[in-house]
């Protein structure tokens, strides 16, 4: 088997899509273990089985390295991937074939006339192959593995060391799990990484947008939380409390869409904060006003110091105080005109989750609040991330009401740095290169883009934020050190360049998703391939 012509890597693609590898499925388990067996059968890892490997992640998923060595060679490019997708409820009665992209693209063209006009213009075209996976990522993970099968018949003039990752999707554990070990293959082997290849697909900057794009760094993502705690009572006696909701609404009111978190580098700009989760933390309906709530913000970053950001989200909940306290006093003095009374003190509290611990040790002492940050972990259950991060708040909350109403900062699973390498000598060259290579040979305008904007794994292969930055984070993630972690040492000591370069598809994560089949599997390869030398050759 081999996978070199555009027929063989179609149907690789439609094997590889075929398994049905959701994040946290069995599916995602098993084809870790396919991945394996395929490149199990290439006779160059039966004569070299110490270079093929699966590696365990602690939740008991896997991640695959193939490493195919020259002579003589240190220098190394690293290819990146990852094979889990995202679920399929999207596709409505047509998800039992979201996995099948050929019977898939078939049926679509039977309904047609109910498809969106692009994708319905992509359909007619029958350059297109629809699914779940196809586009996001499972045809650069082929494209890839046909770049392993070139570097063992030694087209490269260094090593490829191939990576292919769980959990792209959600949390990066599987990443996150591959970082320490790519440090160690390489201290194991005398390896000089010189780069570091993703192959994500392109993304569409806007509706329609026709243009083809090389990346050379990706995003950064922080999710920003708030905790609202108030002041219970009966709604019979609103003045008597302070419900949480009204804290969290001022919050929202001040985050969302506000331009003033956005970032421009050149002419790429990240979006404005926007709510991922609102909601109040009452189990069942009463008439006792919800007196906490909760806030997840999704926060884009390129150069800001995480340190910057920290402070502007704290600004964030100390004007939602004053807000909400000027708010309250004014609707005590219009209800004064029917019932005169003296207003009760609602001064807000701020505090990020750090502030809120130290609070809580000085009043119990740290075995206590060990004790019972302990307990909750031991009876977890299956709650995700973030929901376990709001019960560790809600914890520390409860053993410092006396600070109520108060607000508290906090940071929730997952963290991307921003990682950029357009300062990057060799990244640069390779990339003007590559531009005028796809200009000559196939008349295709690569533009440059310092930033992948739809996150991916080559965040954790780099780390630009100093100590002191990355531990405003850290020291207000509750889950950091209890569950979730950052391999911060091994990122620094990596270090690598990156590039991102892809194939072109649409409709990342929706029921259109598809991929552009003559692109992917006739012009992607050969742009790939000379990326790849063209990183080994820089001095030519």
């Amino acid at each position: 088997m081999t996978w070199q012509t555009k027929e063989q890597l179609v149907k690789l693609l439609v094997d590889l899509v075929e398994h049905a590898s959701i994040t946290g499925s069995q599916g995602e388990i098993a084809l870790a273990e396919y991945l394996y067996s395929l490149l199990k059968e290439k006779k160059y890892f039966q004569q070299h089985p110490e270079y093929l490997q699966l590696h365990p992640v602690p939740d008991g998923r896997s991640f695959l390295t193939a490493f195919v060595k020259q002579v003589e060679s240190e220098e190394t490019v690293v290819l990146l991937s990852h094979f889990d997708v995202v679920e399929v409820q999207d596709y409505g009665d047509l998800t039992d074939l979201a996995f099948r992209p050929v019977e898939l693209t078939q049926e679509l063209k039977k309904r047609n006339a109910q498809m969106p006009k692009a994708a319905s213009e992509d359909l007619e075209s029958d350059e297109w192959l629809f699914g779940r996976g196809t586009m996001d990522m499972k045809a650069g993970l082929s494209v890839q593995l046909a770049m392993l099968e070139r570097a063992m018949s030694g087209e490269f003039n260094g090593n490829i060391l191939f990576i292919s990752v769980p959990d792209e999707e959600v949390n990066s554990a599987g990443m996150q799990s591959a970082v320490p070990v790519l440090d160690e293959l390489k201290k194991r082997y005398g390896l000089t990484y010189k780069a570091c290849v993703n192959s994500e697909p392109m993304f569409a900057k806007y509706p329609n947008d026709q243009n083809h794009y090389i990346y050379t760094g990706s995003i950064g993502k922080v999710l920003a939380s708030f905790y609202c705690s108030g002041i219970e009572t009966h709604v019979g006696e609103p003045f008597s409390g302070l419900n949480a909701n009204l804290i969290l609404s001022e919050i929202n009111r001040l985050m969302e869409l506000n331009d003033s978190f956005c970032e421009q580098v050149g002419d790429e700009v990240t979006p404005p904060p926007t709510s991922l989760m609102m909601r109040d933390l009452k189990q069942e309906y009463s008439v006792q006003i919800p007196h906490a709530s909760v806030s997840m913000y999704n926060l884009l970053m390129m150069n800001r110091p995480f340190s910057e950001l920290h402070k502007k989200l704290v600004d964030v909940a100390k004007e939602a105080a004053v807000n909400v306290e000027r708010f309250y006093q004014d609707r005590v003095q219009r209800y004064n005109k029917f019932i005169p009374f003296t207003p009760l003190d609602r001064k807000i509290n701020v505090f990020t989750y750090k502030e809120l611990l130290q609070k809580a040790i000085s009043k119990y002492g740290d075995q206590e609040v060990e004790r019972r940050i302990n307990n909750l972990l031991t009876h977890r259950g299956v709650e995700d991330d973030r929901d376990f991060s709001t019960k560790l708040v809600g914890e520390l909350v409860g053993l410092c009401k006396e600070y109520s109403p108060m607000i508290v900062l906090f940071y929730s699973p997952p963290y991307y740095p921003a990682v950029s390498s357009k300062e990057n000598g060799l990244i640069q060259k390779t990339v003007d290169r590559v531009v005028t290579h796809a200009k000559k040979v196939y008349q295709i305008d690569l533009k440059q883009q310092h930033y992948f904007p739809g996150l991916c794994d080559l965040s954790f292969v780099q780390l630009h934020d100093d100590r002191q930055s990355i531990a405003r984070l850290t020291t207000n993630m509750p889950l950091y050190g209890n569950h979730f972690s950052l391999p911060l040492k091994e990122m620094q000591s990596l270090n690598i360049p990156v590039l991102n370069i892809g194939p072109v598809g649409r409709d990342p994560h929706k029921w259109t998703e598809r991929l552009h089949i003559p692109y992917a599997f006739e012009t992607y390869p050969e742009l790939l391939c000379f990326s790849i030398k063209s990183i080994f050759n820089e001095d030519e």
